[in-house]
C-alpha cells in the first residue's frame, strides 16, 4: 500500500468557516477538527446552523469564508475527490418509496459505477448486515421509519465511504429504532469510518460522540469530550451518606461548603467531579478519622450544560468558546 501525505492528517479540518444569507450570520468563524476513526458531534438549537455545516463540509453549498481539508483533500480545490471520500445521510431520506429497497440500492450502486455483479455483491452485503433482507423485495413505500433510515444509510455506504455525515439520523424514531441506529454508527467506526453527527438528542451524543461542540448563534461556544462538557457548568456534587450521627456531625465539622441533610446523613460537597477534587475530600476524611458508609460523585448531565450555554437568545454576541483539552 502507498503511504500518502494525508496518512495522519485529520478526517475533517476546517478553519473560519462564514456563512451569511442577506444580512442573517448563520456560521461566525467556526473551527473543528476531527481525529480519523471517531464520532464527533455537533450539538445546537433549531437554526443555529448545524445543516449548514454539514452541506459546507459535504460540498454541497460553499461557505463565504474559511477553509477545510476532508479526508486530506482541499474542499474547494479538490470538491470531487472529497464527495468521492464522503457519505451522506441528510435529516430527510434519500429513499425512493415507489421502488424496492434493493433497488434503491442497486440504483446507488450504478451512481458509483460499479459493474452490474459488484453492485449486487455490494448491495447484498449491505442488506444483510442492516437486516433488511427479507424486506429487500418490498417497496421502501411499506418500510417503517426505523428500517428506511437503515436502508438509508445502508445506501450511503454503497460507496465505502472513509467519512459518513450524519444529520439527525434518529429524529422521529422510536426508542428501539433510535438504540439500533446507534449500534450500527458505533459499528461503522469499528471498522475505521469516521462519523460526523448533528443531533438534537443530548443522550445521543452522550452515547456515541468521543468529542462534542455545541453550536449557537453560529459560533461555536463549547468544545470537548461529554465528562468534560459536564465539568463547565455548576451543580457537580460528592454526596457522602453515613448511618452513625457521630461520625456525620465529625464530617460536617472537618469538611468546608458543605450542604447538610440531618435527616438523612448526609453530606454534599461542591465538585466538578475531577480526580484532585474527590482525592482532597477523602483526604479530609482521613484526617478527621472519619468513614463514610457511602460516597457518590454527581455531575451535572448534558442537559444541564446544553441549556447553559444555548441560554442567550442566537441574535445574541456568545461567549468566547470553553475549549476542554
Amino acid at each position: 500500500m502507498t503511504t500518502t501525505n494525508h496518512e495522519h492528517e485529520p478526517a475533517i479540518a476546517a478553519t473560519g468557516l462564514r456563512k451569511s444569507y442577506g444580512d442573517k450570520t448563520v456560521l461566525d468563524g467556526i473551527d473543528i477538527q476531527v481525529p480519523a476513526g471517531t464520532i464527533f458531534s455537533l450539538l445546537g438549537p433549531n437554526g443555529a446552523g448545524k445543516t449548514t455545516v454539514v452541506n459546507i463540509l459535504s460540498t454541497l453549498i460553499s461557505a463565504d469564508g474559511g477553509q477545510a481539508r476532508i479526508a486530506g483533500h482541499d474542499l474547494t480545490a479538490e470538491a470531487q475527490a472529497v464527495r468521492a471520500a464522503i457519505g451522506v445521510t441528510g435529516q430527510f431520506s434519500a429513499v425512493d418509496g415507489l421502488i424496492t429497497g434493493e433497488e434503491n440500492m442497486l440504483l446507488m450502486a450504478d451512481l458509483h459505477h460499479l459493474s452490474k455483479g459488484e453492485g449486487r455483491r455490494v448491495t447484498a452485503g449491505l442488506l444483510e448486515r442492516f437486516d433488511l433482507v427479507e424486506a429487500a423485495k418490498k417497496p421502501a413505500s411499506t418500510y417503517s421509519g426505523g428500517m428506511k433510515r437503515r436502508l438509508d444509510i445502508a445506501m450511503t455506504l454503497v460507496g465505502s465511504p472513509r467519512i459518513i455525515f450524519l444529520d439527525e439520523p434518529t429524529t422521529g424514531l422510536d426508542p428501539r429504532s433510535r438504540h439500533t441506529m446507534w449500534q450500527i454508527i458505533r459499528e461503522l467506526v469499528s471498522g475505521g469510518t469516521t462519523v460526523f453527527l448533528t443531533t438534537q438528542y443530548l443522550e445521543e451524543a452522550d452515547q456515541l460522540a468521543d468529542r462534542i461542540a455545541v453550536l449557537n448563534g453560529g459560533r461555536l461556544v463549547a468544545e470537548g469530550s461529554a465528562d468534560e462538557l459536564k465539568r463547565l457548568v455548576p451543580g457537580g456534587h460528592v454526596r457522602l451518606r453515613f448511618s452513625d450521627p457521630v461520625a456525620y456531625e465529625r464530617a460536617a465539622t472537618a469538611l468546608r461548603e458543605t450542604t447538610r441533610d440531618d435527616e438523612a446523613l448526609t453530606l454534599q460537597i461542591p465538585s466538578d467531579g475531577s480526580q484532585r477534587e474527590l482525592r482532597a475530600v477523602l483526604d479530609w476524611l482521613d484526617a478527621a478519622g472519619v468513614e463514610a458508609d457511602e460516597l457518590s460523585v454527581h455531575t451535572p448531565d448534558l442537559d444541564d450544560v446544553f441549556f447553559a450555554l444555548t441560554a442567550s437568545p442566537a441574535s445574541s454576541q456568545p461567549a468566547d468558546k470553553e475549549t476542554v483539552r
